[in-house]
């Protein structure tokens, strides 16, 4: 009767992984052989984990990941991918995430982008870094229409406050000049404090022209490509090789 009602004040405390190794504890007659001291320190390691759980889960959940089950250890090192396990290896890291540098990823349709900056951001989730998935045409709307409900400071603090985020599908359509005015916002926030993922079907070198004006181009190459780690996929597309 104790032990029941000592299980429920856990679950009421909110300590569940308390209260399930100790319901594990009750049915393993090993446990009885241990000191009180150490099956205390086994509950608290198993709040934790389970707490630790729970927050990885969290993080993955608001990410928005586009694969979610991509992760760095799965990574394809093909020959003619152009990839270093090396690199990949340091990225996986997160220290670039620590040193608020940025990721640019280049590379034709198919090459596995979105792929690697989802695998990134899955590492990040992991390692406790707040992570948001989206497309540029996407975050550009997400913009307009923030504008028009008067909601777009409150987003831009919110972008600002994201560890990671990962934009792909830069360059598939040339942006009007209020969506370059955005997009200096949303970066200029971050310089310094956050990193940024960029995955793109253009070489970096050809950012310039697809941005447009000169003045705002620079500016906005200015905050994404110095202290960049950069990547460019090669070869032909997985997705036809994995049919074939």
């Amino acid at each position: 009767m104790l032990t029941h009602h000592t299980i429920t004040q856990l679950k009421a405390l909110r300590l569940e992984g308390m209260a399930r190794a100790f319901e594990e504890q009750l049915a393993q007659s090993a446990a009885a052989a241990l000191a009180f001291e150490e099956r205390l320190a086994m509950l608290v390691e198993r709040e934790i984990a389970h707490r630790d759980t729970r927050r990885v889960d969290r993080l993955l959940k608001a990410a928005r990941l586009k694969f979610g089950s991509a992760c760095a250890e799965d990574v394809d090192y093909r020959a003619g991918r152009g990839l270093d396990k090396r690199q990949i290896a340091a990225l996986a890291s997160c220290e670039w995430i620590r040193q608020h540098h940025n990721c640019l990823i280049s590379g034709a349709t198919g090459t596995g982008k979105s792929w690697l900056a989802c695998a990134l951001g899955n590492a990040a989730c992991r390692q406790g870094f707040s992570v948001y998935y989206t497309r540029l045409p996407r975050l550009f709307e997400e913009l307009r229409i923030a504008h028009g409900d008067g909601s777009f400071t409150r987003r831009l603090a919110q972008l600002a406050k994201t560890d990671l985020i990962l934009i792909d599908d830069w360059g598939l359509a040339k942006p009007s000049a209020a969506e370059r005015a955005d997009l200096l916002e949303v970066l200029d926030d971050r310089v310094g404090t956050r990193s940024t993922v960029i995955t793109s079907q253009l070489p970096i070198e050809h950012w310039h022209e697809y941005l447009g004006e000169p003045t705002l181009a620079d500016a906005i190459l200015d905050r994404v490509v110095h202290s960049a780690h950069k990547l460019a996929l090669k070869g032909e597309s997985l997705r036809k090789k994995d049919k074939s």
